[in-house]
């Protein structure tokens, strides 16, 4: 699924939502941001106004910055984050939580870095992990950071869209099969 807020009200009002709705059902939710340290995190939780009560979060949320997760090489490799998308799902259920989210601003927290034109090819392949595991993905964009043909190419590997706080069937679309 992906979401493309308008704008940093909309951003915050929806992450705190989306984090507010899967810590009483027990979901993981994983969130990573492109800060540089994970000392950035609390400064960028604040700013979002995501508020999490210490009992809630506990276990249930984790936070990261993305290039550290995905990248501790300094090199992205698509099959890299995909493995650890399939993990997040795995350490939800052997917690015993109901599933896993996994939201954040990986995408561009990882331009620049070598590998990174392979980003639509990891993209692609979130839909068979959808397919192979019943978490709940969100992949979430800024669509004011993207030209007209590279949002095109983002929007095109997901079936469902958040729109205004609905989910939606994405028009752009493409199976691929």
């Amino acid at each position: 699924m992906c979401y493309i807020y308008a704008d940093d009200r909309e951003h915050q009002e929806t992450m705190s939502k989306f984090v507010e709705s899967a810590l009483p059902e027990q979901e993981l939710v994983s969130y990573f941001a492109d800060v540089l340290s994970v000392e950035d995190l609390p400064a960028h939780f604040a700013r979002l106004g995501i508020r999490l009560p210490q009992e809630l979060a506990a276990g249930h949320f984790e936070g990261d910055v993305a290039q550290r997760i995905y990248c501790p090489d300094g090199t992205f490799i698509p099959q890299r984050m995909l493995d650890r998308v399939r993990e997040l799902y795995l350490e939800s259920v052997r917690a015993g939580y109901s599933g896993a989210r996994v939201t954040g601003e990986m995408s561009w927290a990882l331009k620049g870095l070598p590998g990174s034109e392979r980003l639509i090819e990891y993209e692609s392949g979130l839909n068979a992990v959808v397919r192979e595991c019943p978490a709940t993905l969100v992949c979430q964009y800024d669509a004011r950071r993207f030209s007209g043909a590279t949002l095109y190419d983002v929007l095109n590997v997901h079936p469902y869209m958040i729109v205004r706080g609905q989910i939606v069937r994405n028009p752009y679309y493409c199976s691929g099969d």
